[in-house]
Protein backbone atom coordinates (compact mmCIF):
# COMPACT_ATOMS: atom_id res chain seq x y z
CA UNK A 1 0.00 0.00 0.00
CA UNK A 2 1.50 3.26 -1.26
CA UNK A 3 2.13 5.83 1.67
CA UNK A 4 1.88 9.62 1.10
CA UNK A 5 2.65 12.52 2.90
CA UNK A 6 0.02 15.51 3.47
CA UNK A 7 1.52 18.62 2.20
CA UNK A 8 -0.07 21.15 0.00
CA UNK A 9 0.25 17.95 -2.48
CA UNK A 10 0.79 14.49 -1.73
CA UNK A 11 3.80 13.39 -1.87
CA UNK A 12 4.63 9.93 -2.39
CA UNK A 13 6.62 8.16 0.16
CA UNK A 14 8.98 5.44 -1.64
CA UNK A 15 9.51 2.25 0.12
CA UNK A 16 13.24 1.49 0.79
CA UNK A 17 14.56 -2.32 1.35
CA UNK A 18 16.25 -3.33 4.77
CA UNK A 19 19.85 -3.82 3.58
CA UNK A 20 20.12 -7.33 6.41
CA UNK A 21 18.09 -9.41 7.87
CA UNK A 22 19.33 -8.46 11.39
CA UNK A 23 18.21 -5.10 10.67
CA UNK A 24 14.60 -6.31 10.48
CA UNK A 25 15.32 -8.46 13.92
CA UNK A 26 16.76 -6.36 15.52
CA UNK A 27 13.79 -3.52 15.19
CA UNK A 28 11.21 -6.05 15.93
CA UNK A 29 12.94 -6.98 19.06
CA UNK A 30 13.51 -4.02 20.53
CA UNK A 31 9.80 -3.09 20.44
CA UNK A 32 8.32 -6.65 20.68
CA UNK A 33 5.79 -5.49 23.16
CA UNK A 34 4.49 -2.78 21.18
CA UNK A 35 4.17 -4.91 17.60
CA UNK A 36 3.00 -8.40 18.69
CA UNK A 37 2.50 -8.09 22.65
CA UNK A 38 5.17 -10.57 23.49
CA UNK A 39 7.99 -10.28 25.77
CA UNK A 40 11.38 -11.10 24.57
CA UNK A 41 13.26 -14.03 25.95
CA UNK A 42 16.29 -14.73 23.90
CA UNK A 43 18.07 -13.89 20.58
CA UNK A 44 19.36 -16.19 18.38
CA UNK A 45 18.83 -18.96 20.58
CA UNK A 46 20.80 -22.17 19.61
CA UNK A 47 19.41 -25.70 20.02
CA UNK A 48 20.00 -29.15 18.49
CA UNK A 49 22.29 -27.56 15.17
CA UNK A 50 18.79 -25.10 14.77
CA UNK A 51 19.21 -21.26 15.44
CA UNK A 52 15.73 -19.67 16.55
CA UNK A 53 15.99 -15.98 15.42
CA UNK A 54 13.93 -14.78 18.41
CA UNK A 55 12.48 -16.87 21.14
CA UNK A 56 9.65 -14.93 22.48
CA UNK A 57 6.88 -15.41 25.66
CA UNK A 58 3.15 -14.83 25.35
CA UNK A 59 2.43 -13.91 29.09
CA UNK A 60 -1.58 -13.88 28.35
CA UNK A 61 -1.75 -17.28 26.56
CA UNK A 62 1.22 -18.71 28.64
CA UNK A 63 3.18 -20.05 25.58
CA UNK A 64 6.77 -19.77 23.65
CA UNK A 65 6.05 -18.37 20.35
CA UNK A 66 9.52 -18.37 17.76
CA UNK A 67 10.28 -15.22 15.46
CA UNK A 68 11.93 -16.17 12.20
CA UNK A 69 12.65 -12.99 10.16
CA UNK A 70 13.38 -13.60 6.50
CA UNK A 71 14.84 -11.29 3.58
CA UNK A 72 14.68 -13.66 0.77
CA UNK A 73 11.22 -15.10 -0.18
CA UNK A 74 12.44 -18.48 -0.56
CA UNK A 75 11.56 -20.10 2.93
CA UNK A 76 8.47 -22.79 3.47
CA UNK A 77 6.26 -21.55 5.76
CA UNK A 78 4.90 -25.62 6.50
CA UNK A 79 8.07 -27.53 6.54
CA UNK A 80 10.37 -24.76 8.74
CA UNK A 81 7.41 -24.19 10.87
CA UNK A 82 6.57 -27.05 12.27
CA UNK A 83 10.28 -28.48 12.26
CA UNK A 84 10.68 -25.40 15.22
CA UNK A 85 7.48 -26.37 17.02
CA UNK A 86 8.64 -29.83 16.63
CA UNK A 87 12.16 -28.88 18.21
CA UNK A 88 10.13 -26.58 20.88
CA UNK A 89 8.16 -29.66 22.09
CA UNK A 90 10.71 -32.19 22.28
CA UNK A 91 13.21 -30.05 24.29
CA UNK A 92 10.64 -28.51 26.49
CA UNK A 93 13.19 -28.17 29.54
CA UNK A 94 15.57 -26.04 27.62
CA UNK A 95 12.99 -23.52 26.34
CA UNK A 96 11.76 -23.37 30.24
CA UNK A 97 15.81 -23.00 31.43
CA UNK A 98 16.00 -19.98 28.69
CA UNK A 99 13.02 -18.25 30.22
CA UNK A 100 14.10 -18.65 33.73
CA UNK A 101 17.44 -16.86 33.36
CA UNK A 102 16.62 -14.39 30.93
CA UNK A 103 13.74 -12.96 32.98
CA UNK A 104 14.82 -14.36 36.67
CA UNK A 105 11.89 -16.27 37.14
CA UNK A 106 10.83 -19.99 38.30
CA UNK A 107 8.40 -20.80 35.36
CA UNK A 108 7.27 -24.82 35.86
CA UNK A 109 6.97 -27.16 32.77
CA UNK A 110 3.01 -27.30 33.87
CA UNK A 111 3.15 -23.00 34.05
CA UNK A 112 3.35 -23.42 29.85
CA UNK A 113 -0.21 -23.94 27.85
CA UNK A 114 2.41 -25.63 24.98
CA UNK A 115 -0.95 -26.13 23.09
CA UNK A 116 -0.46 -22.66 22.06
CA UNK A 117 2.66 -22.52 21.10
CA UNK A 118 3.24 -20.82 17.40
CA UNK A 119 5.75 -19.35 14.63
CA UNK A 120 6.04 -16.07 13.32
CA UNK A 121 7.63 -15.49 10.31
CA UNK A 122 8.12 -11.82 9.66
CA UNK A 123 9.23 -10.93 5.64
CA UNK A 124 9.39 -7.58 3.24
CA UNK A 125 7.44 -9.58 1.30
CA UNK A 126 5.70 -12.64 1.63
CA UNK A 127 4.63 -14.62 -2.07
CA UNK A 128 1.45 -15.93 -3.01
CA UNK A 129 2.49 -19.11 -2.41
CA UNK A 130 2.91 -18.45 1.06
CA UNK A 131 -0.01 -16.74 1.92
CA UNK A 132 -2.00 -19.85 0.15
CA UNK A 133 0.44 -22.06 2.63
CA UNK A 134 -1.06 -20.52 6.11
CA UNK A 135 -5.01 -21.09 4.67
CA UNK A 136 -5.87 -23.65 7.24
CA UNK A 137 -7.88 -22.86 9.98
CA UNK A 138 -5.70 -24.91 12.71
CA UNK A 139 -2.12 -23.53 11.83
CA UNK A 140 -0.04 -22.57 14.64
CA UNK A 141 2.07 -20.33 12.21
CA UNK A 142 1.71 -16.71 11.77
CA UNK A 143 2.98 -14.52 8.37
CA UNK A 144 3.95 -10.75 8.84
CA UNK A 145 4.75 -8.62 6.28
CA UNK A 146 7.30 -5.78 7.20
CA UNK A 147 7.97 -2.36 5.19
CA UNK A 148 10.62 0.23 5.78
CA UNK A 149 10.22 3.91 4.17
CA UNK A 150 12.51 6.92 3.72
CA UNK A 151 11.05 9.27 5.81
CA UNK A 152 12.03 6.75 8.56
CA UNK A 153 8.44 4.59 8.80
CA UNK A 154 8.08 1.27 9.47
CA UNK A 155 5.02 -1.00 9.42
CA UNK A 156 3.76 -3.95 10.12
CA UNK A 157 1.30 -6.09 8.93
CA UNK A 158 -0.21 -9.42 9.49
CA UNK A 159 -1.42 -11.57 6.38
CA UNK A 160 -4.80 -12.83 7.37
CA UNK A 161 -6.16 -15.89 6.61
CA UNK A 162 -8.53 -16.41 3.95
CA UNK A 163 -12.25 -17.68 4.40
CA UNK A 164 -11.29 -20.91 5.14
CA UNK A 165 -12.60 -24.45 6.83
CA UNK A 166 -9.81 -26.72 5.59
CA UNK A 167 -7.49 -28.21 8.81
CA UNK A 168 -3.85 -29.18 8.89
CA UNK A 169 -4.77 -32.43 9.87
CA UNK A 170 -5.66 -33.52 6.02
CA UNK A 171 -2.28 -33.53 5.20
CA UNK A 172 -0.73 -34.58 8.54
CA UNK A 173 -0.73 -37.94 7.90
CA UNK A 174 1.68 -37.38 5.22
CA UNK A 175 4.30 -35.87 7.29
CA UNK A 176 5.63 -37.23 10.54
CA UNK A 177 6.69 -34.14 12.14
CA UNK A 178 3.10 -32.34 11.19
CA UNK A 179 1.39 -35.54 12.73
CA UNK A 180 3.50 -35.15 16.21
CA UNK A 181 3.40 -31.56 16.38
CA UNK A 182 -0.77 -31.57 15.87
CA UNK A 183 -1.43 -33.54 18.68
CA UNK A 184 0.46 -31.25 21.21
CA UNK A 185 -0.84 -28.17 19.60
CA UNK A 186 -4.00 -26.68 18.99
CA UNK A 187 -5.24 -23.22 17.76
CA UNK A 188 -8.84 -22.76 18.36
CA UNK A 189 -11.93 -21.25 15.88
CA UNK A 190 -14.44 -19.53 16.77
CA UNK A 191 -16.23 -22.97 16.01
CA UNK A 192 -15.09 -24.32 19.11
CA UNK A 193 -16.10 -21.79 21.18
CA UNK A 194 -19.33 -21.65 19.37
CA UNK A 195 -20.54 -25.30 19.58
CA UNK A 196 -20.70 -25.45 23.41
CA UNK A 197 -23.30 -23.21 23.82
CA UNK A 198 -27.33 -22.77 22.58
CA UNK A 199 -28.60 -21.10 19.58
CA UNK A 200 -29.80 -18.08 21.19
CA UNK A 201 -26.03 -17.60 22.51
CA UNK A 202 -24.74 -17.47 18.98
CA UNK A 203 -27.32 -15.31 17.63
CA UNK A 204 -26.61 -12.81 20.49
CA UNK A 205 -22.69 -13.49 19.70
CA UNK A 206 -22.55 -13.15 15.59
CA UNK A 207 -24.98 -10.14 15.97
CA UNK A 208 -22.15 -7.92 18.30
CA UNK A 209 -19.65 -9.61 16.17
CA UNK A 210 -21.65 -8.15 13.13
CA UNK A 211 -21.96 -4.73 15.39
CA UNK A 212 -17.99 -4.17 15.99
CA UNK A 213 -16.90 -4.98 12.97
CA UNK A 214 -18.71 -2.91 11.19
CA UNK A 215 -17.08 -0.09 13.54
CA UNK A 216 -13.82 0.43 11.85
CA UNK A 217 -12.59 -1.67 9.20
CA UNK A 218 -9.04 -2.53 10.89
CA UNK A 219 -10.67 -4.86 13.98
CA UNK A 220 -10.08 -8.13 13.66
CA UNK A 221 -10.83 -11.16 15.53
CA UNK A 222 -8.80 -13.86 17.21
CA UNK A 223 -9.90 -16.33 19.19
CA UNK A 224 -7.85 -18.08 22.05
CA UNK A 225 -8.11 -20.43 24.63
CA UNK A 226 -10.90 -19.04 26.81
CA UNK A 227 -11.81 -16.29 25.12
CA UNK A 228 -12.26 -14.66 21.62
CA UNK A 229 -10.86 -11.40 20.62
CA UNK A 230 -11.17 -8.41 19.29
CA UNK A 231 -8.15 -6.46 17.89
CA UNK A 232 -7.64 -2.94 16.70
CA UNK A 233 -4.29 -2.23 15.39
CA UNK A 234 -2.85 -5.25 17.64
CA UNK A 235 -4.35 -4.02 20.49
CA UNK A 236 -7.00 -6.39 21.97
CA UNK A 237 -9.71 -3.96 23.00
CA UNK A 238 -12.38 -6.23 24.34
CA UNK A 239 -12.69 -10.26 25.12
CA UNK A 240 -15.71 -12.12 24.75
CA UNK A 241 -16.67 -15.34 26.84
CA UNK A 242 -19.60 -17.40 25.23
CA UNK A 243 -20.95 -18.66 28.48
CA UNK A 244 -24.52 -21.26 28.62
CA UNK A 245 -26.96 -18.15 28.68
CA UNK A 246 -25.22 -14.89 27.48
CA UNK A 247 -21.95 -13.80 26.85
CA UNK A 248 -19.53 -11.44 28.94
CA UNK A 249 -17.47 -8.88 27.53
CA UNK A 250 -14.15 -7.24 28.77
CA UNK A 251 -13.20 -4.23 28.33
CA UNK A 252 -9.12 -3.39 28.06
CA UNK A 253 -9.80 -0.24 30.03
CA UNK A 254 -8.08 0.55 33.62
CA UNK A 255 -9.78 1.13 36.40
CA UNK A 256 -11.53 4.52 36.45
CA UNK A 257 -11.31 4.96 32.30
CA UNK A 258 -15.14 3.87 31.86
CA UNK A 259 -17.74 6.55 31.91
CA UNK A 260 -20.35 3.95 32.28
CA UNK A 261 -24.09 6.22 33.28
CA UNK A 262 -26.09 3.16 33.31
CA UNK A 263 -23.81 1.26 36.13
CA UNK A 264 -24.01 -2.41 33.86
CA UNK A 265 -20.03 -3.37 33.93
CA UNK A 266 -18.32 -4.15 37.04
CA UNK A 267 -14.61 -3.63 37.87
CA UNK A 268 -12.87 -7.22 37.89
CA UNK A 269 -9.54 -5.55 38.50
CA UNK A 270 -9.01 -7.64 41.31
CA UNK A 271 -10.85 -10.29 40.36
CA UNK A 272 -9.62 -13.09 38.43
CA UNK A 273 -10.98 -13.14 35.21
CA UNK A 274 -9.85 -14.41 31.66
CA UNK A 275 -9.50 -11.25 28.94
CA UNK A 276 -7.75 -8.35 29.23
CA UNK A 277 -8.50 -5.26 31.04
CA UNK A 278 -10.54 -4.35 34.14
CA UNK A 279 -14.01 -3.94 33.04
CA UNK A 280 -16.70 -7.40 32.88
CA UNK A 281 -20.16 -6.52 31.36
CA UNK A 282 -22.78 -9.05 30.79
CA UNK A 283 -24.93 -9.48 27.54
CA UNK A 284 -28.08 -11.91 27.97
CA UNK A 285 -30.32 -10.40 25.51
CA UNK A 286 -30.35 -7.30 22.74
CA UNK A 287 -32.33 -4.92 24.95
CA UNK A 288 -28.94 -2.89 25.87
CA UNK A 289 -26.99 -3.89 23.00
CA UNK A 290 -26.73 -0.29 21.54
CA UNK A 291 -25.81 1.45 25.48
CA UNK A 292 -22.94 -1.50 25.58
CA UNK A 293 -22.17 -0.84 22.08
CA UNK A 294 -21.22 2.33 23.35
CA UNK A 295 -18.80 1.58 26.19
CA UNK A 296 -17.22 -1.00 24.12
CA UNK A 297 -16.21 1.62 21.63
CA UNK A 298 -14.72 3.58 24.88
CA UNK A 299 -12.32 0.62 24.65
CA UNK A 300 -11.96 0.80 21.05
CA UNK A 301 -10.68 4.65 21.48
CA UNK A 302 -8.32 4.37 24.19
CA UNK A 303 -6.82 1.14 22.41
CA UNK A 304 -6.48 3.13 18.74
CA UNK A 305 -4.41 5.98 21.00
Amino acid sequence: MPLFKIAQRLEFIKETSFKLEREIQQVTEQNLWTILRLNFIRSEFSLNNFRIDTLAFDPEAKAFVIIEFKRDKTFSVIDQGYAYLSLMLNNKADFILEFNESQNQSLKRTDVDWAQSKVIFVSPLCTTYQREAINFKDLPIELWEVKKFENNTISYEQIQKASVKESINTISRKDDTIEAVSKEVKVYTEQDHLQKVDFETRELYELLKDRLLNIDDNITIQPKKQTIGFKVDNNFFCDVVLQGKGLKIYLNLKSGDLLDEKKVSRDVSNVGHWGNGSYEIKLADLEDIDYILSLIKQSLRKNKE
